[in-house]
């Protein structure tokens, strides 16, 4: 039996709101993700654990600030200096879409840092290359579309099917490495990518299309006996009840209000073979995320109605707070934001979005009649009269969502 720690999606650089700390320099909300850290590398320290697995994206970009490149340094050096071997893989945050550029976390593999390996490409490793431990560990990072056609292009000229190809040629590599496994000795699978059927937040859920998608069957294979992906934040097990476990923790803290509602993980497991316990470990100090939605239904006591919809004084403290207004243009003089602003001065950050709505009648064509004309083009007149902000690729994207709708209805499917 070995017992890991499982964590993904760091982005330890995600400073997108709040202010910076007087006496380090750095951003409230870096230091937030700092604390998350600090928690998982406390508790891989004072378990112990034999084998730390961060499943990618250690920062938003690949090109760190180097005061949070020794941030997260400092951290994946105390799990170092501990003898605790601990594998990095490579995210899509971490690379660059150029072939041959270093990626994020290029130094450790550089410095050749003791007890830390760095996985930017496909490889499997047997115990002799994971310091004796007895497990062995199938690694995919992520693999920008550059790679894909570098590797793939003499096979096909056509793009749609570069991830199709991949998809294939990683199913046989993974084949190839669990016939050569040892079937005594437990296996992991490690991974950034998307799994289908997963879940985004919002309920979104992983389908096919134009990224690399891995199947279930290949997740989910009983000889695994843990998965331990990155990528998504949405905390989940993809094969509950069932074994192996197939576990995206989440990122260590809310990116954005797509997680408001979400819970933080990581992940102690105790890995056997066909007998793995996993124990999902919460992070304690996750800033809170209030995303707050308003539509005024009428013009009177507007101010009321918005400051009767803020959360209370104590659930406002420290937090992080949206508010989005929805009512009619003409209204607007109506709406008291210094009030509001005053109201919520004990939260981390307010963003108040405004938005303002015009009546607009859409109007057919001249001579034409609404049951002459098809649903694209019902669609298309109503995206030219509400002045859409979609982008041209998107509404014809809806549009072929609506046509397969209607004749799967039309089918009887």
């Amino acid at each position: 039996m070995v017992k890991i720690l499982h964590f993904s999606d760091a982005h330890i650089d995600m400073a997108n709101f709040g202010r910076h700390h007087p006496e380090t320099g750095l951003p409230l909300r870096v230091m937030d993700f700092l604390k998350s850290l600090d928690e998982i590398v406390h508790t891989a320290l004072t378990e112990p654990v034999d084998l730390v697995i961060f499943a990618g994206d250690t920062y938003k970009d690949r090109s760190p600030a180097p005061t949070f490149q020794r941030e997260w340094g400092k951290r994946i050096m105390q799990l170092s200096r501990a003898g605790i071997l601990t594998l990095l893989l490579t995210g899509n945050h971490d690379i660059s879409p150029a072939t041959g550029r270093a990626h994020a976390i290029q130094e450790f593999d550089t410095l050749d840092v003791p007890h830390v390996r760095v996985l930017h490409r496909p490889q499997f490793l047997s115990p002799a290359d994971l310091e004796g431990l007895p497990v062995q560990v199938l690694a995919l990072p992520w693999i920008s579309r550059a790679g894909l056609m570098a590797t793939l292009a003499s096979e096909t000229e056509a793009s749609e099917k570069i991830y199709d190809l991949l998809s294939a040629r990683l199913g046989e590599l993974v084949e190839n490495w669990l016939d050569e496994a040892d079937p005594a000795l437990p296996t992991i699978l490690t991974a950034h990518a998307s799994v289908e059927g997963a879940m985004y937040g919002s309920e979104r859920m992983v389908m096919l299309g134009k990224d690399l998608v891995l199947p279930p069957s290949l997740v989910k294979d009983p000889r695994f006996d843990y998965v331990a992906l990155g990528h998504i934040h949405k905390p989940q097990n993809l094969n509950e009840g069932g074994h192996p476990p197939v576990i995206y923790p989440g990122s260590i803290e809310r990116v954005d209000f797509g997680e408001a509602d979400d819970r933080k993980y990581f992940i102690l497991a105790e890995v056997a073979r066909q007998n793995t316990t996993v124990t999902w470990r919460e992070l304690k100090n996750i800033r809170p995320f209030i995303d707050t939605h308003v539509r005024l239904e009428s013009d009177q006591d507007v101010n009321q109605t918005l400051q009767s919809a803020l959360p209370p004084q104590e659930a406002l403290e420290n937090a992080i707070l949206r508010m989005t207004i929805i009512y009619k243009r003409e209204w607007e003089p109506l709406i008291d934001e210094a009030a509001l602003r005053n109201l919520t001065e004990s939260a981390f950050e307010f963003h108040l979005v405004k938005r303002p709505q015009m009546e607009a009648r859409v109007r057919l064509p001249e001579g034409r009649a609404a049951s002459s004309l098809d649903v694209i083009e019902l669609l298309d007149i109503y995206w030219d009269a509400s002045k859409s902000d979609l982008a041209k690729d998107k509404q014809a994207g809806l549009n072929a969502l609506a046509k397969a709708i209607i004749d799967d209805v039309n089918s009887g499917d």
